[in-house]
């Protein structure tokens, strides 16, 4: 049923610009920000599921997520992993362990593994080489993603040759001022859009994205992100609501909400319709049918938990993170029955970008 609803008639003309041309100007992302409201959801909504719909029909796609290690060097402001939390109860998987997480996985019909951890120097490259050419060697069918951080230009190159296909690196912020605000002084802006540079040139299908709602976030800093987004078309896009973890100089910082994230995640799936888009778990966590929001929204990717169950509690980012039940990989017959509950229909294959 087309949408009913009545918008300002700026408003609608920057959603009409936006579907047909798929770019608008800082001040246009700024003013729909600004000026958001039900109706103007309703209609990003509307237009973003059925760009999505054309390019992947009622397709969701599942990555298996294991998260590797919770240990890190680096001291994000917003995180509960960082490297000052000393209430964070550490914990890395070995190669068996990780490998033992894609055999589980691949029986459960899972054909992309994400490894993801913090920035723990335990994992070399030889030592992820050996893991990632295990993997594919086992599972010539699957596709291995990488969500490990920072690391310089040779060793992405090692592990792409060792058979590595996509990377996630969410840039956090494209605005330089706040990512310093949201980073410590070691960590620097440059280098991490050096990094999504070097995978973008390497090869990689490359992933990267932000918090919704983080500290010191403006209308003008998403609609810098979303300018970013435009130009550099990731093959996949995280955005997820900021959740503060107590551990951290952020816990009394309001957090995101699942309002404005989906309201995002139509306007990316606008700005660029192939785009791989995860509702994610963090949508889950804030709202108990955040993810099936979030596919709503224009989204067509979940990642459940192939994690030991002994460790999931152990690697929270943020405060309240769902670690039992249906976020988990083992309950994949109670994600096809919520999807489907909302027409849609989780597919077992790679998933990749339909360019």
């Amino acid at each position: 049923m087309a949408y009913k609803g009545v918008v300002s008639v700026t408003t609608e003309n920057l959603i009409e610009k936006l579907s047909d041309t798929h770019t608008l100007t800082l001040d246009e992302y700024a003013y729909l920000i600004e000026n958001r409201d039900e109706n103007a959801a309703r209609m990003l909504a509307e237009r973003a599921v059925k760009i999505r719909k054309e390019i992947y029909g009622t397709d969701v796609f599942v990555r298996g997520l294991i998260e590797i290690s919770n240990i890190c060097k680096n001291d994000c402001l917003y995180c509960g992993i960082r490297k000052s939390n000393s209430s964070c109860e550490r914990y890395r998987l070995s190669a068996d362990e990780i490998l033992d997480c894609a055999d589980e996985g691949y029986k459960l019909g899972f054909r992309t593994f994400v490894l993801q951890g913090g920035e723990d120097g335990y994992y070399t490259d030889d030592l992820l080489e050996g893991i990632i050419k295990e993997i594919k060697q086992k599972y010539p069918d699957c596709a291995v993603t990488l969500s490990l951080g920072e690391r310089s230009r040779e060793s992405y190159k090692r592990l792409f040759d060792a058979g590595a296909d996509r990377y996630l690196l969410r840039h956090e912020t494209a605005d330089k001022e706040h990512y310093e605000k949201l980073h410590p002084s070691e960590m620097s802006f440059e280098n991490r859009m050096r990094c999504l540079k070097n995978l973008r040139e390497i090869g990689y299908q490359v992933g990267c994205g932000f918090m919704v709602g983080s500290p010191y976030q403006t209308a003008r800093t998403i609609a810098e992100d979303l300018k970013f987004i435009e130009e550099f078309k990731p093959d996949m896009c995280g955005i997820g609501p900021f959740v503060p973890h107590g551990a951290t100089p952020f816990a009394n910082e309001k957090g995101g909400t699942v309002e404005l994230t989906c309201y995002l995640l139509s306007i990316i799936r606008l700005i660029y319709p192939p785009v791989l888009l995860p509702a994610t778990t963090a949508l889950g966590t804030i709202h108990p049918l955040g993810r099936e929001m979030g596919i709503q929204s224009g989204a067509n990717v979940v990642m459940p938990n192939l994690s030991p169950t002994a460790v999931r509690k152990k690697y929270e980012l943020y405060d309240n993170k769902i670690c039992t039940g249906e976020e988990s990989a083992q309950c994949v017959a109670c994600l096809k029955q919520r999807m489907k509950s909302i027409g849609y229909e989780i597919v077992t294959d790679r998933g990749d970008i339909r360019k």
